[in-house]
């Protein structure tokens, strides 16, 4: 049997009872792609980032007709993509795995974890594919892929009797929601369906890091900067946050209040700052897989209050899309993502790959120039968003390159997993 824990100190258990999963597992294999959520996943998800941010630099700097499907703009194509295509792919992978652990009950594995990846990837292609029928039917593929997820992680959920993680599964109705949103926002059938569509999944998808961030941050801060640290956590500040993101998502999003949104948006900033500043200990800076996820947590931060001032008009409200985005969800995507990878394939996550530290300061730097230079340079935007993307592309094709083959092949103690 496997015991209820990450190997090498790097649970997603954290806050969750002590349980052990009981599953009969075979000792040895070569190939374990169908094994876990993560592995299909996160590699379906770190090369389409590759692939889809090409494409995007393709669509945004050469030739707009790369986009085929009747009605669909580039750019909500390019905003679909990126939160329904490569955030929720790494978001699967991170929940198969994370709720196998939490509940005790095997996820979906074998040829069904393929079929479910399957789903996504059929979904990806259909823009490309000049019919009347492609939008209808990545919406069918899209639309069965994440009920799919949900029903799987239901089912966990209700045989482990963990009703506490409900409010996980919450999220990803509303993301499903969300997706429903926008393609019927696109086929012309709700009105304000894309951008409902778009903002819901970009918000869904931050509350879920943000829960996340969490339950994980403080426990793999705590067990990696090796040295004893207490950090702090408040429930008051937990339920608050929690109650002001769902109150901006509405306030942004369906009813439009300005002023409502500049300040929940600007409540949050401060909120996370402070709970930020509990997790805070000097020996972040010395690990490359805990400072990558702290800076991430500061672009969320900046997000909120980038968005608060937005409102105001003194800066363009895309920024604060990208610093949520490109700063936040992209680093904390690829930081769970390299640390998951490797304690779940048996790895020392204590003594990852060197070639991690100039991936995430490429991505930073990437993102720095995404959401900060357009306000230094305004007159060079274009060229800011080639290099942006160019600074998106080569980490995240590096990391595919180091990353691949422990997502493909075994454990390196032979077990499954």
């Amino acid at each position: 049997m496997a015991e209820w824990c990450f190997s090498n100190g790097n649970p997603l258990t954290h806050g969750a009872p002590a349980l052990m999963l009981t599953i009969e597992e075979p000792k040895q294999y070569r190939y374990a792609l169908d094994h876990l959520g993560f592995r299909p996943f996160f590699l379906a998800g770190a090369l389409y980032a590759v692939v889809v941010v090409a494409l995007w630099f393709w669509v945004y700097h050469i030739n707009a007709g790369l986009i085929r499907q009747p009605g669909l703009s580039p750019i909500v194509w390019h905003g679909h993509e990126m939160i329904y295509g490569y955030a929720l792919a790494v978001i699967t992978g991170f929940l198969l795995t994370a709720v196998r652990n939490w509940t005790g009950v095997q996820t979906l594995h074998g040829p069904g974890l393929l079929a479910m990846a399957a789903l996504w990837l059929l979904a990806r292609m259909m823009p490309f594919i000049g019919t009347v029928w492609s939008l209808p039917v990545m919406a069918f593929f899209d639309v069965a892929f994440m009920l799919w997820l949900c029903a799987d992680i239901l089912r966990a959920i209700i045989k482990a009797r963990q009703w506490q993680q409900l409010g996980v599964l919450s999220k990803v109705l509303l993301l499903l929601m969300g997706n429903v949103f926008y393609y019927l926002g696109v086929s012309g059938h709700l009105a304000n369906g894309v951008q409902w569509g778009l903002y819901t999944g970009l918000y869904i998808i931050l509350s879920l890091v943000l829960l996340m961030g969490r339950r994980v941050i403080p426990f793999f801060i705590e067990k990696g900067v090796g040295y004893p640290v207490d950090l702090k956590n408040r429930k008051w500040l937990d339920m608050t946050s929690l109650v002001l993101m769902l109150a901006f998502w509405i306030v942004d999003v369906f009813f439009v209040v300005p002023w409502a949104t500049a300040l929940v948006a600007t409540l949050l900033a401060v909120l996370h700052a402070v709970r930020l500043a509990g997790w805070y200990t000097p020996g972040i800076w010395k690990k490359p897989l805990l400072w990558i996820l702290y800076l991430a947590y500061i672009w969320i931060i900046v997000g909120f209050a980038m968005r608060a001032l937005s409102v105001t008009g003194l800066l363009n409200p895309v920024l604060a899309v990208h610093a949520f985005a490109y700063g936040g969800i992209a680093l904390i995507t690829l930081g769970m993502m390299a640390r998951v990878s490797l304690g779940h394939t048996g790895r020392n996550v204590f003594e990852p790959p060197a070639i991690l530290t100039p991936i995430f300061l490429l991505l930073f730097m990437g993102s720095l120039v995404r959401v900060v230079m357009p306000l230094l340079v305004p007159q060079w935007y274009v060229q800011w968003i080639g290099a942006a993307q160019l600074l998106w592309i080569i980490p995240f094709a590096i990391f595919t390159w180091i990353y691949a083959p422990m997502l493909v092949k075994s454990r390196v103690d032979g077990r499954y997993g």
